[in-house]
């Protein structure tokens, strides 16, 4: 992550001075009108009682010295140009990243400590939590306080967080729908005279090469596929072995976990987990990668110069300071070159792909700053100010080249280097930044990085957009996967593992086993499910 450091800003645009002096009535007021009363005049001598807001931020556990989750550049820029013009109390509650959703549902549960704006990926939790009255229904104040906020989504972005035609979140915009790509030692392949692999069959017989050979000098220490019980890893090589279907074959048996499309019923999710069978059993993928969910070992092994081939998010590794750095610095000869190896019985590199929205922005119906809420998405979405929360400030952190693309400053001097710490989770109305045309977004994209990275960043954003999968959109929210869906994602997971770690001999006993229980913990509900909705499809 990029870091971050305070200061305040001392000039806002005179739209926002017009703004802020329509909104310095009592927050309290505006709830009155709000439920057809009538406000009663504020004293002339007596300032408007401030307003209340509380955000969930994720805390990824990472804060750079001299700065905390809650207090750093970019929550004191926040609260001095949106907080303060608006007469509005902002606090932070610090949720941890790796489980947002539990906590939410505690959050959720208390009534009293649950912030006024709260965040989730998971398209189930925004579901149950709409089906059952946990949401505030926005549709009327988006339209009264967020008319900027519904201009920077659109209606299709928009739509997405409405539950029977009513509002109950705003979605985050994604700046670009790409999400894995590969990557494999160059020097490696260098050394060993072998040309990148296009293919599965190409990759396997190079991972060979990687174990039996050791171009990296490990002594014997080398993992030729990097492997972890995280999506980035094991979702490219699953869905290459996804057989093409009919709509209906993948509407019905798609099953939604989290904010992720599984191919668990599908043909050919089977013959994936083979495949990683046989990987682990040659000793050619991390032998403890049912233990690394966080992927703290495999980041590890990769600055440390032992993987040779890995599938990550596609921007991941190329972070000031992050693992393709580590990796330079522990093995100054690496490189790594990203490449799209994994490939379907028709030749394509198939891989899943963002749905178009990011987080679900949700205002908890116990909330009684739902007023305030709104004005703060509203505000994030006017002007520079989402520009600065995800790119901290101008000719500090960023410059704009000739198209207006904001270009980051690499080493930015020690004052401005924190700027930007937290910005991607307090920036929670879009994931990257958005511009105009789609071109501009993936430039900006790819600038965000370090000018020594951003042509391997290119052409991994280009992997992870091609061949790509799409989400399956579903009439109405599917009920048994809110219902079973944190389940049903922890069996999947352990069917991978323990599948994937049979003897050869035991796959088949294992791998049905496992798939019986998945299915009577809640899989068949969906499927059953699934197979009436595509049917209320066809009847309309």
């Amino acid at each position: 992550m990029q870091k971050r450091k305070t200061k305040k800003f001392a000039v806002l645009s005179l739209s926002m001075l017009f703004a802020g002096m329509t909104v310095l009535t009592a927050c309290s007021s505006d709830k009155k009108e709000q439920a057809g009363q009538s406000a009663a005049p504020a004293s002339s001598s007596a300032p408007a009682k401030a307003g209340n807001l509380k955000v969930e931020l994720w805390d990824r556990g990472n804060p750079p010295e001299g700065v905390t989750i809650t207090n750093s550049f970019l929550t004191n820029y926040i609260k001095d140009n949106f907080g303060k013009p608006n007469n509005i109390n902002v606090d932070f509650v610090p949720v941890p990243r790796s489980e947002e959703v539990p906590k939410l549902n505690i959050l959720m549960a208390s009534n009293t400590d649950v912030p006024d704006i709260v965040i989730t990926y998971d398209k189930a939790t925004f579901n149950k939590y709409a089906s059952q009255g946990g949401l505030t229904e926005v549709t009327d104040l988006v339209k009264q306080y967020g008319p900027n906020l519904s201009k920077f989504l659109g209606d299709d972005i928009m739509k997405i967080g409405q539950f029977k035609g009513k509002q109950y979140a705003i979605p985050a915009k994604r700046a670009t729908t790409g999400k894995y790509a590969s990557f494999i030692r160059q020097d490696w392949l260098d050394k060993l005279n072998l040309k990148a692999p296009n293919t599965t069959d190409e990759l396997y017989n190079v991972l060979k090469a990687f174990k039996e050979k050791d171009p990296g000098a490990t002594g014997g220490k080398v993992v030729p596929l990097g492997m972890s019980i995280a999506p980035a890893q094991y979702e490219p090589l699953i869905w290459s072995f996804i057989d093409n279907v009919s709509d209906q074959t993948r509407f019905e048996q798609t099953q939604t976990l989290a904010s992720r499309d599984y191919p668990i019923l599908l043909p050919g999710f089977k013959e994936a987990v083979k495949f990683m069978n046989k990987l682990y059993n040659e000793g050619l993928m991390s032998q403890d990668f049912a233990l690394d969910k966080k992927k703290e070992t495999l980041v590890k092994d990769i600055a440390n110069g032992k993987v040779g081939f890995f599938s990550e998010d596609n921007i991941n590794i190329f972070y000031n300071d992050g693992t393709y750095d580590s990796l330079k610095k522990n093995v100054p000869t690496a490189v790594l070159t990203p490449v799209d190896s994994y490939t379907n019985k028709d030749g394509k590199h198939t891989k899943p792909i963002s749905a178009p929205n990011g987080m679900y922005i949700m205002i908890p119906q116990s909330s009684k700053n739902a007023v305030e809420a709104v004005k703060y998405l509203d505000w994030m979405s006017t002007g520079d100010n989402l520009l600065t929360i995800l790119k901290g400030v101008k000719g500090q952190n960023y410059n704009l080249d000739s198209n207006g693309i904001p270009v980051i400053i690499d080493n930015p001097a020690p004052a401005a280097k924190n700027n930007t710490f937290s910005g991607g989770d307090l920036g929670i109305l879009a994931n990257g930044l958005v511009l105009d045309t789609q071109k501009k977004s993936d430039e900006a994209f790819v600038k965000n990085f370090p000018e020594r990275y951003q042509a391997d960043t290119r052409k991994a954003l280009e992997i992870s957009n091609t061949d790509g999968v799409a989400q399956v959109n579903t009439p109405r929210p599917i009920d048994a996967e809110s219902k079973y869906g944190t389940t049903l994602l922890t069996k999947a997971e352990e069917l991978i593992v323990k599948a994937t770690m049979a003897k050869p001999n035991e796959f088949e006993a294992v791998f049905d086993s496992m798939m019986k229980g998945y299915m009577s913990s809640g899989g068949q509900a969906v499927l059953d499910e699934r197979k009436a909705a595509w049917k209320e499809i066809q009847t309309k």
